[in-house]
């Protein structure tokens, strides 16, 4: 009897397939459009996703400062941090993060939803993010992907 292996992700090849894809993040829900991202960063889209090789694209997300949260998270949903001194533990609410520098919430939201060892890092330096419509990744020409709006996506769901 002959067994059939199971094909796994080369990384050298996985490293040449990779492309460069924008997204659009005006009038996106900040967790839905963070579970897309994280999803591309990982290569799960793609058939030949494997968990422990880093098989996913180049991400470019422009127009971060427009992303929305919905029902009253920007009071009620706060970033936790730790400076690693004695009473050092801060806290900042959703809100007032978009409006100080969105880019560093959005990555918050995405990091969160990645691998948190070696593999994660390597994932995050391919997520690029910028707060308005222009950014300096033209040279790779990105793709552009339009993501589902979470209002069509709550209705094909059921919500």
């Amino acid at each position: 009897m002959k067994l059939q292996k199971t094909p796994s992700a080369n990384p050298k090849a996985a490293k040449e397939a990779r492309k460069w894809l924008l997204i659009d993040a005006e009038g996106k829900v900040l967790g839905r459009l963070a579970t897309d991202v994280a999803a591309i960063l990982r290569g799960k889209h793609k058939p030949s996703y494997t968990p422990h090789v880093d098989c996913g694209d180049y991400v470019v997300i422009v127009n971060a400062s427009k992303v929305v949260l919905t029902a009253g998270k920007a009071e009620k949903k706060t970033r936790y941090h730790h400076s690693g001194y004695p009473g050092g533990l801060r806290e900042d609410p959703y809100g007032a993060l978009i409006q100080k520098d969105p880019a560093r919430a959005l990555r918050a939201a995405i990091r969160g939803m990645l691998p948190h060892n070696i593999l994660g890092k390597q994932l995050l330096s391919k997520l690029k993010i910028h707060g308005g419509p222009e950014h300096p990744h033209m040279g790779q020409q990105p793709v552009s992907l339009d993501l589902p709006q979470a209002a069509a996506r709550s209705k094909s769901m059921g919500e």
